[in-house]
């Protein structure tokens, strides 16, 4: 009798701990094969506000980035013979490499919106909205744009 309790307590820690490993297994293996619904995906739509210089990613292994803002607006105090216009030249970097376009409310020929590599980026304003007073230094112009997210080929 003292040998079979003896055989149980070693049986027992030794069940527990297999029970505890298959658990685990089993566990890791549910997390891994997670559905791609049940993972988080990149947001279709969002708006991003950028400096210059500045960069954001917009998907995985996609960034967009401000490269300068050209503001030829007819300052405040100034007398001009034309209203100006401001536009964003700025970069979206990814697996397709880098491409440049520019983006713009009122320049002659200017766009609002541009699509590349299924990314589009539409202006949505900027800060400060006003051109700066003739003698003043240039405004550190904060850039509100719309990016939307093709959705993928299946």
């Amino acid at each position: 009798m003292h040998s079979s309790i003896l055989r149980q307590l070693i049986a027992l820690p030794a069940l527990l701990a297999g029970l505890a490993g298959l658990y685990a297994c089993g566990s890791a293996a549910s997390q891994s094969e997670a559905p791609a619904a049940a993972r988080p995906a990149a947001p279709a739509s969002a708006v991003y506000v950028l400096a210059t210089g500045q960069s954001v990613g917009v998907a995985p292994g996609t960034t967009l980035r401000l490269d300068r803002v050209n503001d030829s607006r007819c300052r405040q105090g100034a007398a001009c013979v034309w209203a100006g216009y401001i536009s964003y030249s700025l970069t979206l970097s990814g697996a397709a490499g880098d491409s440049s376009f520019v983006l713009a409310e009122d320049m002659p020929g200017g766009v609002k919106t541009q699509s590349q590599n299924g990314v589009n980026v539409t202006l949505k304003g900027v800060e400060p909205a006003a051109p700066a007073a003739l003698r003043a230094p240039p405004p550190d112009y904060r850039v509100s744009l719309q990016v939307d997210l093709a959705a993928p080929a299946h």
